[in-house]
């Protein structure tokens, strides 16, 4: 989270009174121009002797405050220039301020701390998800609109050159027309990072496209659908030889059961089921 004497903010650290008074801290000591590099502890819990966050959610932060300085200059703009560029890289903090790398992490996050005084906070930089909408019809306009906020890098393929909402969709950032759905298995590779969404515009299509695609592991995959349509796909899937226990991953229909109807609705349902997926969230 960047703060400026002003008050001006960009990011979060968490919000709620401990973020609130971190920044007020941040621009007391930007305004007397005193130096500020520390790492401080925070636990949100009331009941706790030392350290409180003044929240109560449970749970504990690291927060580490820099004054940022003209020394920084250069790994910053390194930093914007490996995001703009949509290219991945490292982020290093330590009591030594900034650092970039332009070799990402094997990890997207990671912490070490030996001492007050010895430790280091890294990050990947650029998309750590990759996002392929199978279908550029209304329902994934909606869709990569939605997602284009959480930080997924966004592939969009359909079949038809002249489709008016594949034209109309900037929120992808890559867009491909293709000859037939069976080239995705060449053109989508597997991994933990990777999601799949198919909706294309009939059951054929959706057939090709699924088909095409089994056998890899992704982190998610998805069929927009009805329960009939799905299980008819599904039947006729095994009836070719395909193995039950390979459709049991895929998530069909696709989204979470909240009744919607318009292409926004569908594209929350569908979100909320990826962010779930991404999270290793399970239900309560």
């Amino acid at each position: 989270m960047a703060v400026n004497a002003g008050g001006e903010m960009e990011g979060s650290i968490g919000g709620g009174i401990m973020e609130h008074k971190f920044v007020e801290l941040a621009k007391a000591q930007l305004r007397k121009n005193a130096q500020l590099t520390e790492i401080r502890r925070q636990i949100h819990d009331k009941q706790v002797a030392v350290n409180q966050s003044g929240m109560i959610c449970s749970g504990e932060q690291n927060i580490f405050l820099y004054r940022v300085q003209a020394t920084d200059e250069t790994p910053i703009q390194q930093i914007i220039q490996c995001i703009t560029q949509q290219q991945n890289g490292a982020l290093r903090l330590s009591p030594g301020g900034i650092a970039f790398s332009d070799a990402p992490p094997a990890q997207d996050f990671r912490f070490h701390q030996t001492t007050e005084e010895d430790w280091q906070y890294e990050e990947k930089l650029g998309y750590q998800h990759h996002l392929h909408i199978i279908g550029a019809g209304h329902c994934s306009l909606a869709l990569s609109k939605l997602m284009n906020t959480l930080d997924f890098y966004i592939h969009l393929y359909d079949n038809r050159n002249d489709l008016n909402t594949f034209a109309q969709n900037s929120f992808a950032h890559e867009k491909t027309i293709i000859r037939d759905y069976t080239e995705l298995t060449e053109l989508i590779t597997a991994g933990d990072h990777q999601y799949i969404v198919i909706m294309t515009f009939g059951y054929r299509t959706d057939y090709t496209a699924a088909k095409a695609l089994l056998g890899k592991q992704y982190r998610y995959m998805g069929i927009m659908g009805s329960q009939k349509k799905i299980a008819t796909l599904f039947e006729d899937m095994i009836a070719e030889g395909i193995a039950p226990a390979v459709l049991q991953s895929i998530h069909a229909p696709i989204g979470l059961p909240i009744k919607s109807e318009t292409p926004e609705e569908i594209a929350v349902s569908i979100a909320a089921e990826i962010i779930a997926a991404k999270n290793n969230a399970t239900r309560r």
